[in-house]
């Protein structure tokens, strides 16, 4: 089973532990680790979730190679329209979250297909499958202003898909491992950058950090408030909390006076 979600990888263990058929699972957090895995053991049947960070789904098919992949059940959030392609040349798909009975469903209708021998009708659907979901040219560069400034947009590549934020509509940003979080709204998008080079991208004037770790639109700040230990949080129109370290106060207490 493939998929970044732990409590993902457990439902389906769990489910698994309940197949007399399943005599070994194998647990891969990541597309890489899984197409090392495939070519290097040959799994019976594979679980792969479609929306994981740097190697996705669509990934771990072009680099073990259709020939050489086996049968695949497809774990998705994808809304229904995105579905249909799997519905069409997947040997099943698992649109989260799904039951218990359609999990037992799939997994039985995948004994069924190798007790038939329908490997290459498989690989078939395989290569039409990938077909349809080439990897999509890499994001454009942030949108900048017409005088170089700083950018208008950011582009982020989700779901198969380019999403563009307007900067307008950013409230902070938040470093986590390799990404950089964009909160925009009920929108959190993550984009494989640093927090520095984003910072870079946006302008000084409208964005400010309050940590190391955290990007903050001025706009969106509604006030400071003391802590409990002696330190200052800074609190955004919508109810937000974020800690405010020592150093950068005064930085950001200049940029809201300007801002007034």
């Amino acid at each position: 089973m493939v998929d970044d979600e732990q409590l993902a990888r457990d439902s389906v263990k769990h489910l698994l532990a309940q197949a007399p058929e399943v005599t070994a699972v194998h647990e891969c957090q990541g597309g890489r680790e899984a197409v090392d895995f495939i070519l290097r053991e040959r799994p019976d049947l594979v679980f792969l979730d479609v929306q994981m960070p740097e190697v996705d789904g669509f990934d771990v098919l072009r680099e073990v190679g259709v020939e050489r992949m086996p049968p695949v059940i497809f774990v998705t959030a994808f809304d229904r329209y995105a579905v249909r392609a799997f519905e069409a040349n997947a040997l099943d798909y698992l649109l989260k979250p799904f039951s218990d009975q359609r999990f037992r469903d799939a997994l039985e209708r995948a004994r069924q297909q190798r007790a038939q021998g329908r490997d290459r009708e498989l690989l078939k659907h395989l290569s039409s499958l990938l077909e349809q979901h080439r990897a999509p040219p890499p994001p454009p560069e942030p949108s900048r202003t017409s005088s170089g400034g700083p950018v208008e947009r950011i582009a982020v590549k989700t779901g198969g898909k380019v999403l563009l934020i307007p900067v307008e509509e950013l409230d902070w940003c938040e470093a986590e491992g390799n990404y950089v979080v964009l909160h925009a709204g009920a929108r959190k998008p993550m984009l494989r950058e640093t927090l520095a080079q984003v910072e870079q991208w946006l302008d000084p004037r409208r964005f400010v950090r309050v940590h190391r770790s955290v990007l903050v639109n001025v706009d969106r700040i509604r006030e400071l408030e003391p802590d409990v230990d002696k330190g200052w949080v800074v609190v955004l129109r919508d109810g937000t909390r974020l800690r405010l370290s020592p150093g950068r106060k005064a930085a950001v207490e200049a940029l809201l006076r300007q801002s007034f």
